[in-house]
């Protein structure tokens, strides 16, 4: 049936109204579910620092992470630092020698108080301070392992005097012992933001939160 005209504009006006609320609802009902509020949310990680593997551990996990981090704070390799704790007191955080070295790392009265360390047996203190001995010791004999622990054990002056590593049996035996496990007879002196990529401390693992 066909309508005059002015029936066909009344016609199209009469289905305005529905045309223009099913817009409305199509246009919010779609914005809702392409919304980033209804987005599945992304699974927050952590980061997680490990020690790497090839770092020698002493049977104590928080000695290890004491060591580790100290290395770290110094910029001196851990596993260096592993070598001379080993030779020196096999971990025994109470050893004290002959000629009065205390602590993990050995160190005489007099050192430990110009490094800082107060408690000798403290273990955290004991071994940042012989870490910053050896960070000295290195700079002193341009990253020389060899001198630097000639020095550690019997003194800068003496490996001075000899110019090298003194004629001790001690000494010497001492020193191959520790370089014979530390693997190296040079040491870089880096600083401490160097530290993690010169020794290859920079190992992270991810965790999702939750699980």
């Amino acid at each position: 049936m066909m309508f005059p005209r002015k029936f066909r504009r009344l016609h199209a006006v009469k289905f305005g109204p529905f045309a223009i609320i099913s817009l409305f609802f199509l246009t919010n009902f779609t914005g809702l579910f392409f919304s980033p509020v209804l987005a599945p949310a992304a699974t927050p990680t952590t980061f997680i620092e490990t020690i790497p593997s090839d770092i020698p551990v002493s049977g104590d996990c928080d000695l290890d992470w004491t060591i580790y981090r100290a290395g770290v704070k110094a910029g001196v390799d851990p596993r260096f630092i592993h070598a001379v704790i080993k030779q020196e007191s096999r971990y025994k955080n109470k050893a004290v020698s002959h000629v009065g070295a205390q602590g993990l790392m050995q160190l005489m009265p007099a050192t430990a108080k110009r490094f800082g360390n107060k408690d000798p047996y403290d273990s955290a203190s004991n071994i940042e301070a012989g870490t910053k001995y050896l960070k000295w010791l290195l700079k002193r004999f341009n990253g020389d392992v060899k001198l630097a622990l000639a020095g550690y054990n019997a003194g800068e002056g003496a490996v001075d005097k000899y110019n090298g590593i003194p004629p001790y049996n001690e000494t010497q035996n001492y020193v191959k012992k520790i370089v014979a496990n530390y693997g190296k007879t040079h040491h870089p002196v880096v600083s401490p933001a160097e530290a993690r990529e010169v020794f290859n401390l920079t190992t992270t693992s991810t965790m999702a939160n939750g699980l």
